[in-house]
């Protein structure tokens, strides 16, 4: 790293990302002197940024150890749906604190009510996702910076999803997310980074045609999700479930109907997770949302081991998500993070 370069965002990045715990080693690292060394590391710690903590005696006086400070401020998050979503508030660690459901259709300013009530402390940033593409709605951007002044940033309730499971699956650095809900869509992270594509449109395979798709609401005919989204499942169960939740109840209860309609599902979602794994050979396909029980998650690896490329599926994983309704909140902590702790936004800041 060059001397122009290691600004106290840089030392912060250092400490926070690479676990640098000493001044001397952070003096090493950046070509800078001690004295600026430490007139950095004041500006942190003075920030709250950073804590120093005594060092371990090895013999001789120990080195102070620098560590980031997760306590030293909160994000909000939303992860919000086309019927339900969850808002929370997490520390800089990205850990959440507190969290609470939220009722769609209710408007941003209910949501912004509920973050104060849930006494947030010293707020660095919200990260909202919502449904459909991704986007900066300056309505809600303006709305919530009128009570927080504070970077807000929103992108695809997809999106975000793959950054949370993405950070829990660390030793992963090529996924495909697949949500199977009301809609279908999926996150790409590609060589460990979310691509969003050149105008941020990538993942949207539920308006890839299929045989025997139908008229969709994009305007396209034949799109994966008239066959294979929320919707249309629940017309071929003939109101039997009132909605997804009731569905996947129906079919973990056994029900014959609704377990034959999941993992037809599951094949339909399959033919286009075929083409996007021969396309981007991901490591792991993760499958979250209202549907992605077993049964249409069986559907998809029949799909898919039948129709992709050998070379693609040879070590592929087709796995559930593990964190559910958690992976858009800390998908949502994980991008707002980013931005805020940035070395350029942490120089900003100071």
């Amino acid at each position: 790293m060059s001397r122009a370069a290691a600004t106290s965002g840089d030392v912060l990045r250092l400490i926070r990302e690479d676990g640098v715990q000493t001044r001397a080693d952070l003096a090493r690292l950046t070509g800078l002197s001690r004295p600026v060394i430490g007139q950095r590391v004041a500006e942190l710690i003075d920030a709250g940024l950073v804590v120093e903590l005594p060092g371990v005696s090895s013999g001789g006086r120990p080195a102070a150890r620098l560590e980031f400070n997760g306590a030293g401020g909160t994000v909000l998050v939303a992860s919000l749906g086309h019927t339900h979503g969850h808002l929370a508030v997490c520390d800089l660690s990205g850990s959440i604190l507190r969290q609470e459901p939220v009722r769609i259709g209710a408007g941003i300013e209910s949501a912004i009510d509920l973050w104060k009530r849930m006494d947030p402390g010293q707020v660095r940033g919200v990260g909202i996702a919502l449904p459909g593409p991704a986007h900066e709605d300056e309505r809600v951007v303006k709305a919530v910076r009128d009570v927080f002044p504070v970077p807000v940033h929103i992108d695809n309730d997809v999106n975000v999803m793959a950054l949370g499971e993405h950070r829990v699956r660390n030793d992963v650095s090529d996924l495909l997310f697949v949500k199977a809900s009301t809609g279908i869509g999926a996150g790409v992270i590609s060589g460990g980074r979310l691509q969003r594509g050149a105008y941020g449109g990538a993942g949207e395979i539920g308006h890839i045609p299929v045989p025997d798709g139908l008229l969709c609401g994009c305007g396209t005919v034949g799109c994966v999700e008239t066959v294979a989204g929320g919707a249309a499942l629940l017309a071929q169960l003939g109101g039997r479930a009132g909605d997804l939740p009731e569905l996947a109840a129906l079919a973990r209860a056994g029900d014959l109907e609704a377990v034959a309609v999941l993992r037809e599902a599951g094949r339909r979602i399959g033919e286009v997770v075929a083409a996007a794994v021969n396309i981007l050979n991901p490591a792991v396909v993760v499958l979250g949302g209202d549907l992605s029980g077993k049964n249409l998650i069986a559907g998809v690896r029949e799909t898919v081991y039948q129709r992709a490329a050998a070379m693609a599926t040879r070590r592929l994983r087709i796995e559930p998500s593990v964190l559910g309704d958690d992976a858009g909140l800390l998908g949502c902590a994980t991008m707002i993070l980013d931005h805020v702790l940035a070395p350029a936004a942490v120089d900003a800041a100071l």
